[in-house]
This record gives structure tokens, sequence and C-alpha cells, in this order.
């Protein structure tokens, strides 16, 4: 059973937490299009082995306040809502997982306001390196303006056709087996740029359902709740957030676990293997799975977070 959310005072905002267990905390934050929810199969599992886990609803998703201001979602307040979550739990410091988004934000956290993070678990994001020029202009010029991210920066489509179903965006979106990393090498250039509103437009889903019915009924009561606006604005900041890094030292010296997935096919192989210089602990385990990998691969997620967690304790 997911635990029932606590609302808790966080930067301004009504965040909701979820909680399981007690002991060293551990903090977990989730992706696009994600809830504290994608952590369900973590949090008990933490929480057994004698850990405090903690999922919130990040800024704009789930019971969590939802800003309607784009400059509400930079990097700087969603580091401030994490202090903040802390502040209001009482604690100095945490580990931190994180999966996607959760992963970016913490990587940017890891740069600029290391010092409550006692180490990182990281899934499927590889730390890149800042880039000399916009990446937003590098996306545009290399997947053109379908390619789902530089979507976001020019229109409010993806809002509203997400909102309009989003238990069928959902199902769209959190599927299996759908393309291994050969199987989507070997696709002709235009159909290896990942558009979500074609994607969730399509006539058929490809693969296979992630989700059980009351999870995507679960899944989709909480964006019902709070749209996409908020979710998507994360995206919006991309470039804001890239001019932010300007000098920043790029090298991250907490120690990392990161848990990479075979078949995340946005995530080139090339980019784990670059980030080994920019990490100075960094431990990596490759599972075969595509990109919702704590829900695809729960025990084998579970494992490897307990085990690094134990060498910490």
């Amino acid at each position: 059973m997911f635990p029932a959310p606590r609302i808790v005072k966080s930067n301004g905002l009504d965040m909701a937490v979820y909680e399981q267990g007690q002991g060293p905390p551990v903090v977990l934050l989730h992706g696009f299009p994600e809830l504290a929810y994608s952590w369900r199969h973590q949090l008990p599992a933490l929480a057994d082995a004698g850990f405090r886990a903690i999922a919130p609803d990040q800024r704009g998703y789930g019971r969590t306040t939802a800003p309607a201001d784009v400059s509400a979602y930079r990097v700087s307040e969603l580091i401030a809502d994490v202090h903040g979550l802390l502040d209001a739990l009482g604690l100095e410091s945490a580990a931190f997982v994180g999966h996607d988004w959760g992963a970016l934000l913490l990587w940017q956290m890891a740069m600029l306001a290391p010092d409550r993070i006692d180490s990182l678990a990281i899934l499927n994001i590889p730390h890149y390196p800042r880039t000399p020029v916009d990446p937003i202009d590098i996306m545009r010029d290399r997947f053109g303006d379908r390619f789902y991210i530089v979507n976001f920066q020019d229109s409010d489509e993806a809002d509203r056709v997400f909102s309009d179903d989003p238990r069928h965006f959902i199902d769209r979106m959190m599927r299996k087996h759908q393309l291994t990393r050969e199987q989507f090498d070997k696709l002709p250039p235009q159909y290896k740029i990942i558009s979500l509103l074609r994607q969730t437009l399509a006539d058929e889903a490809s693969g296979d359902a992630l989700l059980t019915d009351d999870e995507r009924d679960y899944y989709a009561a909480g964006f019902s709740r709070s749209g996409f606006s908020g979710p998507i604005n994360w995206y919006r900041n991309w470039s804001h957030n890239w001019k932010q890094l300007e000098g920043v030292d790029p090298v991250v010296d907490i120690p990392t676990l990161f848990i990479g997935a075979e078949n995340d096919v946005l995530i080139g192989l090339q980019h784990i293997e670059g980030m080994k210089p920019l990490v100075s602990d960094l431990h990596i385990h490759m599972l075969e799975c595509g990109h919702w990998t704590q829900q695809e691969k729960p025990a084998e997620v579970n494992a490897l977070l307990i085990d690094w967690l134990m060498q910490r304790r």
C-alpha cells in the first residue's frame, strides 16, 4: 500500500511528501511524467532495510503546488524546494536518488549546492558537460522542431493534448519492450526524433504496458489534478539553467552510484562513458531495461540502492 501524503511547507509551496521507515534519510526525486508514486516499489524496500524513505511530488506535480509562471520552475527554485523539504523534515542532509528530471536536478544541485547531499544514486541520466552554446539551439539544429524538448519551448500544444486524456498519455509513455538500442540504431533518421505528441496521437502504442490499470489510474488522477504545464515548464527553463552554470566547476566529488538502462535510447552509451572524468567517485551498473528503470526492474534497482546505501551508512 502506497502511503498517504502529508503536506509540508517548502520554499513557499505546499509539498506532498510520502514517507516510509525510520533510520538514515533517503530522498527520492522523480522525473517527467511521473510522481512520487513512481518510487512505490522502492519506499517499502528501503524502509524494510532500515532507512527513512522520503519521496515528494515535485513542484508542479500531483498534490504539490503548481505555480503558473514559467520562471517559477528555474533550477534555483527547484534546489530551494529540496532544501525547504529537508528543513521541514528537520534534516541537515540526506542521501539522494533521482530519475530522469530528478537526476538532472541532482546533478545541478551537486554542482551548485552540494553541502546537503551525503551521497547520490542516479538513474538513467548521466552527468553531461556544459555545452559551449545554448543546448536548445543544438537540439533544434540536430532534431528539428518536432523533438519534444524543442516543441515544449515553442508551443503549449503538448500541455493541452496531454491534459485532454491523462490516462491515455501515461499509457503511451510508460511502456516496456519498445525498442532495443540495436533496433533503434537501425531506424531511419526521421524515426529517431522523439516526439511525445506523435507518440500520444499515434493509432497504436508500441511495446507492452508497464502499468496495471490501478497504477495508470493513480497517475491519471495526479495529472488531472495538476495538469501538465507545471511539469513542462521545467523544460522551458533549459536555456536559463544552462546560463546559470557558466563558470561553474562541472566536477562532482560526491560518491555516486549510476544505474543505467541498456535500452534507454535517449541516452547514448558514449554519454555514460563521457561522464567518467566529471564524477570523481563513480560506480556504474547497467540494467537491461528501458527508460522507466525503477518501475520496470524494481527488484534489481532495490538491491543496488540498498547495497550502495548500506556501504555508506
